[in-house]
This record gives C-alpha cells, structure tokens and sequence, in this order.
C-alpha cells in the first residue's frame, strides 16, 4: 500500500492497491533471482541449501483483497485465521545435486522442525524445543516424519485455538462461550463443512488435549 510505483503492472486496469501488490511480489522474484545469481557467480550455488517460505497465509490489509489475485485457491481463510488458508503455506527447498528438482511432499512440516534440520546438516546438538528434524524427508521422498500433533493459537479477535491430529482438525473460537469446530482437511481440504456433529468422540479427545495446553503467564487460555 505504500509502494511508491508500480513498474510495468502502472497501466493495469487495477486498483491501486492491487498494482501495490503485484509489484510487491514481483520484487520478491527480482530479489530471489538476485541471490541466486549471487550464489553463482561465488561459485557456491551448488553447495548451498534455500530454504523460501511465508509466516502465513493472504493478507487483506491497505485496501489489497486477497480474492482479486484468488491468493489462497480453495483453502478457507487468511493471515490470523486458523483454518489452513491462514497457516498452511508452500515450503521450497532447493539444494541442487540432492534434491530432486520438481518433487512434490505432501508431509506436514512446521518452522520448528527447521533449527533441527540445520543442526542435523552440521552434525550439532539442536537446542532443546518442539521441532523434529526433516533432513531424512528431504533427502528420501519415501521416509516421512511421521504423524504428529500441531498446535496454534491466536490472541486477537477474542481468541482462537486450533490442534491438527492427523486429517482432523479441532478449531476453538473464542475465550467466553467459545465455539467448537472440527473438519477432516483431507476429504475436506477447503474446510467448509463442520462435522463436530458427526464425529464427537474425535471432537472430545482433541479437546482434551487443548486442555491440557498450559495456561500462559498472561492468563490468556483458561480451560
């Protein structure tokens, strides 16, 4: 929104928020391409490991909406919802010689498991916390870091807490008289239908486990 030219997307029948945008992210492009070339004209492009990723998903801010570039496809939501057009972003990996370029793994990652990867690339102690080393899924498609529980929460907007188990996926909305919802993203990917109705037993083990979550020093979840 305070892009100061819009470059070649100026004459596009726009909103100019949208030629904001649009510039924006072609600069991240430029900018990609810069380093690249930076890395080869060092001569260390093959012996470099790129990892590019966001913090989340769309923005709707500075007048951009976020349906005028169809930013999230067929995922729900946007930055600071929990569904997973909010949390569920594409990880690029490039290490040229190692990994196969154009593979797709559709394994579940978190920005945990990256202090982990790279004290497993050095061969160094990871200093303790929640990630698990990807390094293995990296290198060889078939090995899978295994089924885990991911946890969020978000404290504006009245509250928000969300566990993914597997293909179920636990949203809680609000701190007082908080609203439950559970979705299946594998068969239901853009997480329009609630099924807490149809499945309370999952509904009641995955928020039991929400309760277990300590409370913050802020008091902010109480359950």
């Amino acid at each position: 929104m305070e892009v100061p030219y819009y470059g070649e997307f100026a004459s596009k029948p726009w909103p100019k928020p949208e030629k904001g945008f649009a510039t924006m992210i072609k600069r991240i492009d430029d900018d990609v391409g810069r380093i690249l070339s930076l890395l080869q004209t060092l001569e260390i492009d093959d012996n470099t490991l790129i990892f590019f990723s966001s913090d989340n998903g769309p923005h709707q801010e500075g007048g951009h909406r976020m349906e005028f570039f169809d930013s999230n496809g067929n995922r729900r939501g946007m930055k600071r919802d929990l569904y997973d057009g909010g949390v569920r972003v594409p990880l690029i990996v490039r290490w040229p010689g190692i990994i196969e370029s154009g593979r797709v793994v559709d394994d579940i990652t978190t920005f945990q498991n990256l202090m982990p990867t790279l004290c497993d690339l050095i061969d160094a102690k990871a200093p303790k916390n929640d990630g698990i080393s990807m390094l293995s899924l990296l290198l060889d498609p078939s090995l899978s870091t295994g089924d885990r529980s991911l946890y969020w929460e978000f404290g504006e907007r009245g509250g928000k807490q969300a566990i993914l188990e597997n293909e179920w996926k636990l949203i809680r909305l609000g701190l007082e008289d908080p609203v439950f919802e559970l979705y299946n993203v594998v068969e239901d990917i853009s997480e329009m239908n609630n099924v807490i109705s149809k499945y309370p037993e999952i509904a009641s083990v995955l928020k039991k486990q929400l309760e277990s979550i300590p409370d913050r020093k802020s008091g902010f979840y109480r359950n």
